[in-house]
């Protein structure tokens, strides 16, 4: 599935092909805030991060699902690093 994220290495938008499933993503349903993570995938050796609203996932290199511990918070204090 073609996806676009930002890339915050490279400054910029870019379209990825990515295939989410419950093997590579984490989904966060405990909160109803638009700018809550609502998951976190594992791509191409790096993390997407994406919020519950219709903002971009976040693409960061050399980060894992693993790495941060499956956290939310983690997610969304790395997120905020890049905005």
């Amino acid at each position: 599935m073609g996806l676009i994220v930002y890339n915050p290495q490279k400054g910029r938008l870019e379209t990825i092909e990515v295939e989410i499933t419950p093997e590579n993503t984490t989904w966060f349903d405990t909160s109803d805030k638009d700018e809550d993570i609502g998951a976190i995938t594992d791509f191409a050796g790096g993390l997407l991060i994406s919020t519950k609203d219709y903002n971009y996932p976040v693409w960061v290199y050399d980060l894992s699902r693993a790495g941060i511990g499956h956290n939310r918070k983690k997610a969304l204090k790395i997120m905020q690093e890049y905005e």
